[in-house]
């Protein structure tokens, strides 16, 4: 069983920033796809970053410019750094991996943005 372990988040003014992690419990290299989503109250669980196995990026619309997702194989530890934050980016924010066959979540953590 595969443990993902969130970290980072928090309460930040509008346009500050923070660096959400994702700590695995093996070898991320396995994995053909880690991503971050987030789910706001009241709202359905949306992708805001992925990156796969190979390097490749997606963004949400939202976000694109001010998020950046990146995975470092050597910690196994997959990161969201977050910019210009916004009110509306205020979610509880979940790792997401995949293998083939299954894909495993994190507990999320929170993310106020709030002055």
């Amino acid at each position: 069983q595969v443990q993902l372990v969130e970290s980072g988040g928090g309460l930040v003014d509008p346009g500050g920033s923070l660096r959400l992690s994702c700590a695995a419990s093996r070898n991320i290299f396995s994995f053909i796809y880690m991503g971050w989503y987030r789910q706001a109250p009241g709202k359905q669980r949306e992708l805001v970053a992925s990156i796969t196995s190979g390097g490749t990026t997606e963004y949400a619309d939202s976000v694109k410019g001010r998020f950046t997702i990146s995975r470092d194989n050597a910690k196994n530890t997959v990161y969201l750094q977050m910019n210009s934050l916004k009110p509306e980016d205020t979610a509880v924010y979940y790792c997401n991996a995949r293998e083939i066959a299954r894909q495993y979540w994190g507990q999320g953590t929170q993310v106020t943005v709030s002055s």
